[in-house]
């Protein structure tokens, strides 16, 4: 009587209101027809729904097969009591199979309904007098339907937690999967580099040390000889920088390759503003200074969010993106003339579907030690600014300045 499920608890309860129907129904025809035990069945009705609401509130009922049975022996007493006095008892039969059914082990069960229905048609037949087929087919039919039904029910259950069971292990399996796979791809992209390395950074450094270690041979008797080694070895080390920034350039983004970020900001306005109804213009200034590339990896992937909410949100006519090299920072400025909005009323999650929200660019900002600020309002266009601060290094090597972008309104 213990409901797990919404489903079971249902079926408890029209049982319960099942068993509560006939007892009353027992009771007033006894009373109705005026019977000379009416007031005995009244009295035996009661009784036997109190035993049998007492039988939910049992733990020991609930928990032990031991304390069912003697609960249901108790119950059977008393329907048997009822019996004897009105035949309207032999319609709890039918309730009492499933009590039986439910409560009893599979064997047990059976037995117990099978005693029940011989007592329902023996108590019938003298009320009636006589032993007829329907006396017979009543209490049996129904104890067959009751065994049917909880059979089936008990085979569904089981075969509903069989997949439940089920789907617990495949969504475990699952997990497992997706982190073999995980560990698999950082095996992979380890097992990739380390062939890399080995197979060009490892090899020019090996073969510098016996450039240069031939070259100290050859001093201090074959100076032209040692130089030719020496000039082998530069030769090696500028060939495994080569190699080792392309490593770095594959990590990088596309638009990054064999340019700088000033080009490829520039390239992203003009690709925005070909794409798009929306004038994006590029604006440098400063000396430009080599930047390591996660910081140009950030500042791009930033630029190019700005630049997707602004064509995606902001309605505006025209957008600008400024980089700025200052002699303590590089600060990239992206602002647009749109409908702006209310920055404390954004709670944007990490990453908005769909798109690059702005809890998601300031923890890229911060992870590479720079700050972002948003200055909007609404009806007064947004700008987004970040700042990333550099050390000065006036011995850095320049690259030449990116040449000024065209004025976006003369482009065709």
């Amino acid at each position: 009587m213990n409901a797990l499920t919404p489903t079971t608890r249902a079926l408890d309860w029209s049982l319960h209101l099942l068993v509560a129907g006939l007892l009353v129904l027992a009771a007033a025809r006894a009373v109705a027809d005026g019977r000379p035990h009416a007031a005995a069945v009244v009295v035996m009705a009661a009784v036997l729904g109190a035993v049998y609401a007492l039988g939910p509130a049992l733990s020991s009922v609930r928990g032990s097969r031991r304390g069912a049975a003697l609960w249901l022996g108790a119950l059977g007493a008393v329907w048997l009591a009822l019996l004897a006095l009105s035949a309207e008892g032999v319609w709890l039969a039918f309730p009492l199979y499933f009590v039986q059914l439910h409560l009893l082990p599979r064997r047990a069960g059976p037995a117990a309904v099978a005693a029940t229905a011989v007592a329902a048609i023996t108590a019938f037949a003298a009320h009636q007098g006589s032993l007829t087929a329907a006396v017979v087919i009543g209490p049996a039919l129904g104890a067959a339907v009751a065994v049917a039904v909880v059979w089936g029910y008990q085979a569904l259950s089981r075969e509903s937690e069989g997949r439940r069971r089920l789907i617990e292990e495949l969504t475990a399996t699952r997990a497992d999967l997706a982190e073999a796979q995980r560990a698999a791809g950082v095996l992979e992209e380890r097992e990739r580099l380390a062939r890399e390395i080995h197979d060009t950074l490892a090899q020019g450094l090996s073969s510098i040390q016996l450039l240069l270690r031939a070259a100290e041979r050859a001093l201090p008797g074959r100076p032209e000889r040692a130089l030719t080694h020496v000039g082998q070895a530069r030769q090696t080390a500028v060939d495994s920088l080569a190699e080792a920034r392309r490593f770095v350039a594959a990590l990088s983004p596309p638009a990054l390759d064999d340019t700088t970020l000033a080009d490829a900001l520039d390239r992203l306005c003009a690709t925005t503003g070909e794409r798009h109804p929306l004038i994006a213009r590029f604006r440098l200034t400063g000396r430009p200074r080599p930047l390591p590339t996660a910081r140009e990896v950030a500042l791009l992937r930033v630029a190019q969010s700005a630049l997707g909410n602004t064509v995606a949100h902001a309605d505006a006519r025209i957008a600008e993106v400024a980089l700025a090299y200052l002699d303590d920072a590089v600060v990239l400025r992206v602002g647009d003339d749109g409908a702006g909005f209310d920055p404390a009323a954004v709670r944007a999650p990490a990453a908005e579907t769909g798109g690059f929200g702005l809890a998601a660019m300031r923890a890229r900002v911060r992870a590479v030690g720079g700050t972002l600020a948003v200055e909007s309002a609404p009806g007064a266009g947004t700008a987004l600014t970040v700042r990333l601060p550099l050390d000065p290094d006036p011995d850095s090597p320049v690259p030449p300045a990116s040449p000024a972008p065209p004025d976006p309104e003369d482009r065709p």
